[in-house]
């Protein structure tokens, strides 16, 4: 950084330019300032500026003394602490605020003995992709009844005969209380449900293909249907993955291929050339 010196005051009193060039980056910055400006007034312009937009410096390169360097640093420090100070500040309150308002409309989840809740449940494709929750998804399997009480956020669940190998003790996050209504009907959900509380959807068909290139590579994608309770969904996975987990999608492609791949190796039959005879009798002409 350098000044620009003697040059003419404007009307706001401005008689020099404050030059800083980022070695980096060669972007210079003009700052007009007052040559009279003590040190800790340029170090808030400093900051207000420069540490703005590239943060605090590693070095400063200047012909000033060591002196002013020293005091200039020292200022810089105390400026970037104080505002780093009153932004944390301002978070803390913030958060602190909007920390009220979530607790005022917060209940904690409590069950009872005797009580009926749902399994919540996540439909994962057996490549292990998340597929997202339509309008008419389910998202719980039940009704099941609360046996007892494990701890501060844990309940021991009676469970159904077909989801007997789970564990019958789960997290409260993983439960949905059911309000009783006498004229309410449950069916109990035909679902097969993994140990972990995800249910997986089958893919029907491949709906395309396409071929990607990443960093020199091409990398074969598919377009899979998935079947589910809500109707059909869509994703692109990659035909490797789905191979390895799923290969009877693949089984008429490859069919279809061989037959094609057996069809080109006959070789093609030869033009039929009728063969020529000469006739030199006398033409009719009808």
């Amino acid at each position: 950084m350098d000044f620009v010196t003697g040059l003419p005051n404007t009307s706001r009193g401005h008689d020099s330019i404050w030059v800083i060039v980022d070695r980096l980056t060669n972007s210079a910055h003009f700052i007009p300032i007052n040559i009279t400006y003590p040190v800790s007034r340029l170090a808030e312009i400093y900051t207000s500026v420069i540490v703005k937009l590239h943060g605090i410096p590693l070095c400063i390169v200047s012909d000033r003394d060591l002196g002013f360097k020293s005091d200039f640093w020292k200022k810089i420090v105390r400026e970037t602490t104080e505002n780093v100070k009153l932004i944390r500040e301002k978070m803390k309150t913030s958060q602190s605020r909007q920390k009220s308002y979530h607790d005022k409309r917060r209940k904690d989840l409590d069950f009872q003995a005797g009580d009926h809740v749902f399994f919540r449940v996540t439909h994962v494709t057996g490549v292990g992709r998340v597929l997202n929750s339509k309008k008419l998804t389910p998202q719980f399997i039940g009704l099941y009844q609360i046996s007892d009480r494990v701890g501060n956020v844990a309940y021991k669940v009676v469970l159904s005969p077909n989801i007997s190998n789970f564990h019958d003790v789960f997290h409260v996050s993983q439960l949905w209380k059911y309000v009783s209504d006498p004229p309410h009907v449950i069916h109990m959900d035909d679902v097969h449900v993994r140990d972990n509380l995800t249910v997986e959807p089958m893919p029907v068909r491949i709906e395309d293909r396409e071929t990607k290139t990443l960093r020199g590579k091409d990398i074969a994608l598919v377009k899979v249907v998935w079947s589910g309770t809500a109707g059909e969904s869509m994703t692109w996975e990659l035909e490797s993955s789905m191979r390895e987990s799923y290969p009877e999608l693949f089984e008429s492609d490859d069919n279809s291929r061989s037959f094609e791949q057996q069809i080109s190796c006959i070789p093609s039959p030869l033009p039929f050339e009728p063969e020529s005879e000469s006739y030199e009798g006398p033409w009719l002409e009808i």
